[in-house]
C-alpha cells in the first residue's frame, strides 16, 4: 500500500492531476481576462471606464482600510455608553 517513501501509491499521480487541473484553470481564466481586456480596449468610452474602475478601486481600498486598519472601539467606552443609555431609559 505504501512505497519506500511512506506515501500512499497514487499520491504522485494525484499531485500531477491537481497541478494539471490548476494550470488549465489558470490558462482558462487568463484567456477570459484577455478577451475582456480586448473588448474594453475596443470601446470608445475606454477612458471613462478606466476612470470609473479607478474610483471603484479607491472606494474598495478605503473600505478595506476602514475594516482592517481601524482600531477597535475601547471596551470601557462601550460599557459607559451602555450604562448611560440604560440610565436614560430607566429615568424616562
Amino acid at each position: 500500500m505504501t512505497g519506500d517513501t511512506g506515501r500512499p501509491r497514487g499520491l504522485d499521480k494525484t499531485t500531477v492531476l491537481l497541478a494539471a487541473g490548476l494550470a488549465d484553470l489558470a490558462v482558462s481564466t487568463l484567456g477570459s481576462a484577455l478577451g475582456t481586456v480586448r473588448a474594453v480596449l475596443r470601446r470608445s468610452d475606454a477612458a471613462e471606464l478606466a476612470a470609473d474602475a479607478e474610483h471603484e478601486l479607491l472606494a474598495r481600498g478605503r473600505l478595506v482600510m476602514d475594516r482592517y486598519a481601524a482600531a477597535p472601539p475601547a471596551h470601557l467606552e462601550i460599557l459607559a455608553q451602555h450604562a448611560l443609555a440604560r440610565r436614560a431609559r430607566d429615568d424616562a
